[in-house]
């Protein structure tokens, strides 16, 4: 299945200069957060595949503005063509704004799950917006990443986590890491992948 992955800044490539022909093949969509609903409604319109998103820390307007025709999968299972989602979004708190966790807060998330996960036999693909702690994450407490990814990584041994929020031009970045079996791909602007 070829995936195509968003996260954190619209890619003109994609908005302004869409040419249909280049994500033919596409099969679905995936937003790990931080970009305008207006994005991704025009990108379920234009490439005619399912897109799942989990919430950035800036998406508060999602509330009384979310994406049209879209599917939010926060702390859901969904299976699609044979694979198994898991979204959870939102990123540290260092703020009051919306969408923001302490570790203990999106570790009690996860363990919440516990009960589908062991329904669903575990994930294939984990989908956040904050990436795993000393993964490509940053050091302030705004774009640190949640240790609690490595504990479930350890646990349930997804094939993927997609993350975003940590933009690439920050400098020092890559877009893939590994971590035992599960390769860890940053999201941001946009990303092709197969599975």
């Amino acid at each position: 299945m070829k995936i195509l992955v968003v996260s954190d800044e619209e890619s003109k490539y994609l908005w302004d200069y869409f040419d249909a022909t280049k994500f033919k093949d596409i099969e679905l969509v995936i937003s790990c957060g931080d970009l305008k609903a207006e994005y991704l409604s025009f990108l379920v319109s234009v490439i005619h595949a399912p897109l799942f998103y989990v919430h950035g820390n800036h998406d508060s307007d999602y509330k009384v503005n979310p994406p049209e025709g879209c599917q939010c999968i926060e702390d859901k299972i969904v299976t699609y063509k044979g694979l198994r989602f898991l979204g959870l979004g939102g990123s540290h708190k260092y703020s009051a704004g919306d969408h923001q966790y302490s570790e203990r807060q999106m570790k009690w998330r996860l363990s919440k799950l516990k009960p589908r996960l062991w329904l669903h036999k575990g994930i294939d693909i984990l989908i956040t917006h904050a990436p795993v702690y000393k993964l490509g994450d940053g050091e302030d407490l705004c774009h640190k990443g949640f240790v609690c990814f490595r504990d479930f990584m350890d646990a349930y041994r997804p094939k993927l986590l997609l993350h975003g929020h940590q933009h690439l031009n920050y400098g020092r970045n890559e877009r893939i890491h590994h971590y035992n079996r599960t390769k860890i791909i940053n999201a941001f602007g946009y990303s092709i992948m197969e599975i």
